[in-house]
């Protein structure tokens, strides 16, 4: 009897309902659009997630390469219950969120990727899944970590979330921090902004094709230009003075 491995392997999608997309004016004027993708716009995402992989700044490098990951398997069908949203501004890809439904009431917070800095895309398309859990799935709870101290300051401080450090977060197993229902209430007149419909013009704009950034993260070309002090937190001080040390600066 042949067995289709495939069929064993493959997990099974709980039907949810979509995100609905929403968009929002941003402090620099631009109009920004946050809707949901499918597998097939993964390709898509992937190419402009890749060149992250080689910015150690503000933990670049770690978080892309675990987003791309993610990304790769909900494309392959090896992660069950995933959803990916992209924040764009006239097409252009800005930020890509993802996660995805633990069980009934228990989200699961992936990773927030910002690939323009300095109009808080990431906080928002960060809200927006948010508002996905809550609002539209109707969980209690979303589990979260932080990579970086950026990240650290806009979940966990901005949103004064729980520490449930009995709870393993799947993202390398470090301990979960939680953000309730009751704590997102809270949290919305500030931190929650979009409106719904999205113009017709704007939507069409965005499912038309997903651009490629215009101002990424990139990596220095000179190391030393990314360190804050002798002990930055992303490790590039402590990475080029051991270059030095070892004589091939």
């Amino acid at each position: 009897m042949s067995i289709d491995v495939e069929k064993i392997l493959r997990p099974t999608d709980n039907p949810f309902p979509p995100f609905q997309p929403k968009y929002m004016m941003l402090a620099g004027g631009e109009e920004m659009v946050i809707r949901q993708v499918s597998r097939e716009d993964i390709p898509d995402i992937l190419k402009h997630v890749e060149p992250l992989l080689h910015v150690e700044r503000d933990y670049y490098d770690v978080v892309a390469a675990r987003l791309y990951s993610e990304l790769l398997a909900y494309y392959r069908y090896r992660v069950q219950d995933e959803y990916v949203l992209v924040a764009q501004i006239n097409g252009e890809l800005v930020a890509v969120v993802n996660g995805r439904s633990l069980s009934k009431d228990v989200g699961m917070s992936y990773h927030t990727v910002a690939l323009r800095r300095g109009l808080r895309v990431g906080a928002h398309a960060f809200a927006s899944k948010m508002e996905y859990h809550f609002d539209i799935l109707g969980q209690k709870e979303v589990l979260i970590v932080a990579e970086s101290p950026i990240g650290f300051r806009r979940w966990m401080i901005e949103y004064e979330l729980e520490k449930r450090f009995h709870m393993a977060h799947e993202l390398g197993g470090v301990p979960s921090w939680s953000l309730t229902k009751e704590l997102f209430n809270k949290a919305r007149a500030t931190l929650v902004v979009g409106r719904r419909p999205v113009p017709k013009h704007l939507l069409e704009k965005a499912k038309a094709a997903i651009l490629p950034p215009t101002d990424p993260p990139k990596a220095p070309a000179d190391l030393l230009a990314a360190t804050r002090s002798m002990y930055d937190s992303t490790g590039t001080a402590l990475m080029s003075q051991r270059w030095q040390q070892e004589g091939n600066a």
